[in-house]
């Protein structure tokens, strides 16, 4: 399985990963904020997005001190300084989302007070990509063509495999 938790596969990858490694190397995201043990996760990483598709970067933050995360992701120079936080409720705890464009890519930094490799856009990413590779090339276009309709990933690939809540079930792959 691909270590996602850097972002060397990208090199190797398809052109809009090879950009988004581009991007992230020319702004040392993962180095100025390595702090946070920032994750690249969503559908860039397993081949799955398409055009409009954001780069989801997700981040392990104490919002108790948050004023530090963001003056971190201030010096680190890479985002707009007009950009709007928010703080959504996700399963019952208090997070932070920034949403921006870096290059003509779409940001959103999503940062929780969990470890990177328990959230679940991480713990999702995986389980999708596991499913992705077990059932192969015409799956994956299925899901990019339900995408392209304007469904969502999760639900995507619950339509395909039958999830009743796909949120929840596709944590149990």
């Amino acid at each position: 399985m691909l270590d996602f938790t850097g972002i060397d596969y990208l090199k190797s990858g398809n052109e809009r990963q090879k950009r988004a490694y581009e991007v992230l190397e020319k702004y040392q995201i993962f180095e100025k904020l390595k702090n946070y043990s920032p994750i690249l996760a969503g559908t860039v990483p397993i081949e799955i997005d398409i055009e409009g598709s954001d780069l989801d970067l997700i981040f392990e933050i104490d919002l108790r001190f948050e004023e530090d995360f963001l003056n971190d992701l201030m010096v680190s120079r890479f985002i707009p300084y007009d950009v709007d936080v928010e703080h959504p409720i996700v399963n019952g705890e208090k997070c932070i989302t920034l949403n921006f464009v870096l290059e003509g890519f779409p940001i959103e930094i999503f940062g929780q007070n969990k470890p990177t490799k328990k959230q679940n856009a991480y713990l999702h990413m995986v389980a999708e990509y596991k499913i992705l590779k077990e059932k192969g090339e015409e799956f994956k276009q299925k899901i990019i063509e339900l995408k392209k309709q304007g469904i969502k990933t999760e639900p995507a690939f619950g339509m395909l495999l039958g999830l009743e809540n796909p949120y929840e079930d596709l944590l149990k792959f």
